[in-house]
């Protein structure tokens, strides 16, 4: 007897918490404030002005939710490579870094639906773009040289897949270069440290302009990706409120003008069927 109330009383305790983690949105209402954690390092996503204003196009987005939702929107500035643990643990209410949608992370939170897509470029100082001019670019033509990436990026995963292939090929690997922050990435570059930067290509181009003369960016390697949020598994109250919330962004055509303005292209997400398999 005595057991089984203490089964019960595990049980309920259980229930309690889970009800409570996927109250959420729910307390977001009644507080009247969203906190969301943000790298602003992730240009034309997610950066800072020269006001020292949080912009961007996910930003763009994450701003019109808070205001649909009717709540004050307050960012957590932190490290890329801390926003899914950030995230998890709790320590803010969301995420509002682009983050590409895979398989691995989908295992460990809940993706929102997509707001962009992302396929990754190669960015170069000036005097060595020669060295790829004409050419299709694979990983073959990274072998061997040092890539400055971003930490617990995409891009730093594909790498390190390209060098699996270079392996089994019997070709030299590309030194993977990790830093926190897109400006260290260049700034490897620029001092010779690193031979390319790998990333975005929405997010090299803006570089390449501003240091025209100094780098270029000389093609595309690697598979294209969705790019959206992620919520903690329990928080599908508010992973749907936000899903909802793009989808008729898009539909009012709104997303589509954030797209042109902050992005230069435009392209239609789609509702479902977005995770790739592993």
């Amino acid at each position: 007897m005595k057991k089984t109330a203490l089964l019960i009383a595990a049980l309920l305790s259980v229930g309690t918490l889970a009800q409570a983690q996927a109250d959420t949105l729910a307390d977001i209402k009644s507080s009247g404030k969203i906190t969301v954690g943000i790298d602003p390092t992730f240009p034309p996503y997610e950066y800072t002005d020269d006001k020292g204003e949080i912009t961007g196009y996910s930003v763009a987005i994450m701003q019109s939710f808070a205001k649909d939702l009717g709540v004050k929107l307050e960012f957590q500035k932190t490290a890329f490579s801390g926003i899914l643990p950030g995230l998890i643990s709790g320590s803010f209410n969301a995420e509002g870094s682009s983050l590409n949608v895979t398989a691995e992370r989908a295992k460990k939170v809940l993706f929102t639906v997509p707001f962009s897509k992302t396929v990754n470029g190669v960015l170069v100082r000036e005097a060595e773009a020669k060295t790829f001019s004409g050419k299709t670019l694979s990983p073959e033509s990274l072998s061997g040289l040092r890539g400055a990436v971003k930490t617990a990026s995409v891009p730093e995963q594909l790498l390190k897949g390209f060098n699996e292939q270079l392996k089994k090929e019997g070709k030299k690997p590309i030194t993977i270069i990790n830093v926190d922050s897109l400006d260290q990435t260049v700034s490897t570059l620029m001092t010779k440290r690193a031979d390319f930067v790998y990333d975005d290509i929405s997010v090299l181009a803006p570089v390449a302009k501003k240091y025209a003369g100094k780098v270029a960016q000389v093609g595309e390697v690697g598979p294209s990706q969705w790019m959206g949020w992620a919520t903690r598994k329990e928080d599908g109250s508010l992973n749907k409120a936000i899903s909802d919330h793009i989808l008729a962004m898009q539909k009012d055509g709104e997303l589509t003008k954030l797209q042109q303005q902050y992005l230069g292209t435009t392209f239609t997400v789609p509702a479902s069927d977005f995770i790739p398999q592993e």
